[in-house]
């Protein structure tokens, strides 16, 4: 196997874990949507679409991370959410699809890889913990990645995952779509000078 350019990393980003949750307020628990891929997972995964593809009116193509669209635009989720909207606008490079995505308790998303989500494959996908618990579980490639609520991360997802929360409360995580540009490739770039300090 190709070695990755880019291993997964902690990228120099934070958030304030209490603006993250005080965020979620702008949102109403009719607002989630049960994630489609159902085979995925056993328990309850939920998600809210914040960007998606321009003109999709139904909630499942709203949360469809379609690989072929390259037109996306906010959702009224975003709209209606001036926390969430500050966080985005951290982000430089075109967002494409942008979700909160929600792990319940005692449920588990199986191993399963997506298909071209990494850096050397042009598209990443950045993760943000907005509620976590020490009871989750989030394995790449075997390896338990613990990541904090406000942390920022890339994960190279074409490659084997999965995760488990074991914990009391919800995992729900910011989860951004993004073109390897040049302001990611710096970003990059300056993850790998902080690791190496």
């Amino acid at each position: 196997m190709e070695q990755p350019r880019f291993p997964d990393r902690l990228l120099p980003l934070a958030f304030d874990p209490a603006r993250l949750a005080a965020a979620m307020a702008d949102f109403a628990i009719a607002e989630w949507v049960r994630h489609f891929v159902t085979q995925n997972y056993d328990g309850d995964w939920d998600v809210i679409a914040l960007r998606g593809p321009a003109g999709a009116r139904h909630p499942i193509q709203m949360i469809y991370s379609d690989p072929t669209c390259t037109n996306f635009a906010d959702t009224p989720a975003l709209t209606a959410s001036p926390g969430f909207t500050e966080v985005l606008a951290a982000f430089a490079c075109p967002l494409h699809a942008v979700r909160l995505m929600r792990l319940a308790p005692g449920s588990v998303i199986k191993e399963h890889h997506d298909n071209d989500l990494s850096f050397e494959q042009g598209m990443i996908r950045i993760h943000i913990p907005v509620v976590t618990n020490d009871g989750v579980d989030f394995r790449l490639n075997g390896v338990r990645c613990l990541m904090p609520a406000g942390s920022c991360w890339y994960l190279r997802l074409s490659d084997p995952h999965s995760v488990a929360n074991r914990g009391a409360e919800d995992r729900i995580h910011l989860v951004i779509d993004t073109v390897a540009d040049d302001w990611v490739s710096a970003l990059f770039q300056t993850a790998l000078r902080n690791q190496a300090a």
